[in-house]
């Protein structure tokens, strides 16, 4: 004896619609940039990357449109874009704020103080991981690694570094943010809203005024191993002690020994880093030694 499928509590429901095209004047636009994008490939299929981040600057996340558009534009399945789509997490599959707010919440930075930061933010914004804040300014969400160990605990805004925080910088950081007032990351272009950056991400390029020539390069921290596998002597300490520990002794450079840059205190800071003299993110939660299982 067979049952149907309504007696075994399964609901088969209604096939979903078809995505609803852009409005005219948009997917001529959209057309253009995307014959920009694929003319930059020999196979069409290779631009299907660019143009997903190019329909996500259009609505701030890829929708079931955008993903339309990809497909017939490439020649491609539904199929094909929505399994690249939801594959790779820098696509938003729902509406997203103004300003991704990422903190690392990798080992080093963890150990530092990323997990404070990441609770204190949830807290103080009143959203989980990957939720927006209600006025649509601001989308949380911890990063596995944001490839700066070096000024750890790190937040990215947006793909741009705030270096060494505090759960008390981070938390000044997103008032600012959501209050429209204008902040300074520690390295990189200015800040600009996800949409615009997700045009970036497409491949078109950045005119606004300075924005190139302030994208800098890593910081001294970052390059004191290509300095040493260039040959270059290292200076005596690439960064100030966090913990107030002994400075490395100066050393006499030799003649034709290339000058390293010392940095100051001040040099590298954004608007919104933590001091430098402080040896932990939260000093309620200072990292040590951790008890074995079973409280051994």
């Amino acid at each position: 004896m067979t049952t149907s499928s309504s007696e075994r509590g399964v609901s088969l429901g209604m096939p979903e619609l078809p995505a609803p095209d852009y409005p005219d004047d948009v997917r001529a636009r959209l057309e253009r940039d995307a014959h920009e994008i694929v003319a930059r490939y020999p196979d069409s299929r290779s631009a299907l990357l660019p143009l997903l981040h190019l329909v996500q600057s259009e609505e701030g996340h890829v929708t079931r449109t955008g993903m339309r558009f990809c497909a017939e534009v490439l020649g491609l399945t539904t199929a094909e874009v929505t399994a690249v789509a939801t594959f790779y997490t820098m696509y938003r599959r729902r509406p997203s704020g103004d300003y991704q707010v990422g903190v690392c919440t990798n080992t080093l930075c963890a150990v530092m103080g990323g997990d404070a930061i990441f609770e204190a933010l949830q807290e103080h914004l009143g959203v989980g991981n990957g939720e927006t804040t209600d006025d649509g300014k601001v989308t949380l969400e911890h990063i596995e690694c944001n490839a700066a160990c070096d000024y750890a605990p790190v937040v990215m805004v947006n793909w741009e570094f705030f270096d060494n925080q505090t759960p008390e910088t981070a938390r000044r950081l997103v008032d600012d943010l959501r209050a429209g007032r204008q902040v300074a990351p520690t390295r990189g272009a200015p800040l600009c809203t996800f949409k615009e950056t997700a045009r970036m991400l497409a491949g078109f390029p950045d005119e606004r005024d300075g924005a190139v020539e302030a994208t800098g390069s890593a910081g001294p921290a970052s390059l004191v191993g290509l300095r040493l596998a260039k040959g270059e002597s290292p200076a005596a300490r690439v960064v100030h002690p966090r913990d107030g520990g002994p400075h490395d002794e100066p050393r006499d450079e030799a003649p034709g020994d290339a000058a390293v840059h010392e940095p100051s205190p001040a040099e590298h800071l954004s608007s919104h880093d933590a001091p430098q003299d402080t040896s932990a993110s939260d000093p309620s939660h200072p990292a040590g030694p951790v008890a074995d299982e079973g409280g051994q």
